[in-house]
């Protein structure tokens, strides 16, 4: 198990426990955060995990792939470090990290 930090839009931040192997997203819906709607179930088609991984994390994930650019394109978000939380599998490596949910998910 890693530390993951969810921080909701208002601040409220919640700090929970993800297995390694499973996704933020994954993370996310089994420890009931709010702001991660994953209306497609994970499989990169919707764009409502999209979260804003904290300063140092960015470096430390595998880089996006084009559909998920396209998809984070497609909310309009234009913070580099947007993500989707579906895309991100959870390692030793991310033990520890912060990530934002923003105001509304498109």
């Amino acid at each position: 198990m890693v530390k993951v930090t969810y921080i909701a839009y208002d601040g409220t931040e919640q700090a929970v426990d993800v297995a390694v192997g499973m996704t933020l997203m994954e993370g996310a819906i089994q420890n009931g955060i709010d702001g991660i709607e994953a209306v497609c179930g994970g499989n990169c088609y919707c764009g409502t995990c999209r979260v804003h991984v904290a300063d140092g994390w960015l470096e430390k994930l595998k880089p996006a792939e084009e559909e998920e650019l396209a998809m984070i394109e497609a909310a309009g978000d234009e913070d580099d470090h947007a993500r989707l939380a579906c895309q991100i599998v959870v390692d030793e490596s991310l033990d520890g990290i912060v990530v934002t949910t923003p105001e509304f998910q498109k």
